[in-house]
């Protein structure tokens, strides 16, 4: 049965849905509100920045924790309220002429921290609202949802911040929390009591715990370090191609928004594609084949010479297949992470997965800037591009290639491979 079917994911997909669109619109307004109406310095938009990604680094354990001993519905519900409440409370500031850089930065790690809640907890909540047989498809349409939201959101929140200003524009990302927080409200289908041990653990070893759930099943095992070296290097890409694409190249501001548009675009069609993917090939292969393209991808932005339009049509290609790859990869690789984690350990678990592929992000960003500052763009860009073709060497000894199927349940020690049995494993 089709996922379309089940309201209680209708309603949890479309109050998501409407989130991720408002969100685009704080990722642009915040800097911009610093920007244009506090004429922040770069240092100060970079401490912004700061302020808006450390609770994922510094929280996302303790997320996990509280997810997997509480349901998870109720403190959604109270996140996006939460949210909501601070975002508005930009607008409010700057009406009464109270708005700081100071109050930006408290206010960006307050929402960064509910956003880490809200992260790790709607990953752990969904295996609640629809069957696990179904896990992948309602996995396809969040990613088509977060797809819809690259590609509207920026444009959508341009226009607004263009109409309204900035602060003004805010009021907008405050609405779609309020209602996402009815969307979460209005799901009827109960969410299971949390699994009470006879003994209560300590934070400390619950956190512990969630640890060796990645890093003690070889499946996630791999995955985890196969993504975390991907992501150290993509942030090496993503903080150098601008630079590159603007100085090296000369490509104007317009038909690089052209360019980066089509990342978002092949994201979409390979989000709408990765259910039919792993129904068609099998879990293992459809996770190779989109291992090799979302790696190999990146090494055509090396090129192009200019800004023809032969030249933006290669980079625009490369970060087409390299979006929709990494979307087909993204979903099956959650789904499979999802079937194989029994379900009091589903916070724990993707907090740490988070964690680790969230903790290199800052070390991408900083490795590519000092290469570019070193060497200069084109260097930094060769060598990010190089490193994000890396994980293609897990195909050599990682069994999650190797997968027959998906596991029918998470109680089995180690799934199935391609060619053995269950016994045994």
């Amino acid at each position: 049965m089709s996922v379309w079917r089940n309201r209680d994911f209708v309603k949890l997909w479309g109050g998501e849905t409407v989130s991720l669109v408002g969100s685009q619109v704080t990722d642009l307004a915040l800097p911009l509100v610093a920007i244009l109406t506090l004429q922040a310095t770069a240092f100060e938009v970079g401490l912004l920045n700061v302020a808006r990604y450390a609770p994922f680094v510094l929280l996302s354990l303790f997320a996990g924790v509280w997810f997997d001993r509480h349901r998870r519905r109720p403190t959604l519900i109270g996140v996006n309220l939460g949210r909501a409440v601070l975002i508005g409370l930009v607008p409010v500031a700057g009406l009464l002429h109270l708005l700081t850089m100071e109050w930006l930065y408290l206010i960006a790690f307050l929402v960064g921290i509910l956003t880490v809640l809200f992260d790790v907890g709607v990953l752990s909540y969904v295996p609640s609202v629809v069957e696990r047989k179904d896990l992948g498809e309602a996995n396809s349409k969040i990613a088509v949802s977060y797809s819809i939201a690259g590609i509207g959101g920026p444009g959508l929140a341009g226009f607004l911040i263009g109409v309204l200003t900035a602060p003004v524009a805010l009021v907008i990302d405050a609405v779609t929390y309020l209602a996402s927080a009815g969307a979460l409200a209005s799901i009827r289908r109960r969410e299971p009591e949390p699994e009470r041990p006879a003994d209560r653990e300590s934070v400390r070893s619950s956190i512990a715990e969630g640890l060796r759930a990645v890093f003690g099943n070889r499946v996630l095992r791999h995955l985890a370090t196969q993504s975390a070296t991907f992501n150290l290097f993509e942030n090496v890409v993503v903080t150098v191609f601008l630079l590159y694409a603007v100085r090296e190249l000369g490509i104007g501001p317009a038909a690089i928004g052209l360019v980066v548009s089509a990342g978002s675009v092949g994201a979409l069609l390979g989000a709408l594609a990765a259910n039919k993917a792993r129904t068609v090939l099998g879990i293992g292969p459809a996770l190779r084949w989109s291992t090799v393209l979302a790696c190999l991808s990146p090494l055509f932005l090396l090129l192009p010479g200019g800004n023809d339009p032969v030249s933006l049509l290669i980079l625009a290609a490369a970060l087409a297949v390299h979006g929709a790859n990494l979307a087909v990869f993204n979903v099956n690789a959650l789904t499979l992470r999802q079937s194989v984690t029994p379900n009091r350990l589903l916070g724990r678990m993707n907090a740490s997965y988070r964690l680790i592929l969230f903790g290199t992000i800052p070390l991408g960003a900083f490795l590519g800037g000092s290469l570019a500052g070193l060497f200069g763009p084109r260097t930094a860009l060769v060598a990010g591009v190089l490193g994000v073709a890396s994980p293609v060497a897990w195909l050599l000894f990682s069994p999650v290639f190797r997968l027959a199927e998906i596991p029918d349940s998470p109680d089995e020690p180690e799934p199935a491979l391609a060619g053995s049995s269950t016994e045994g494993n």
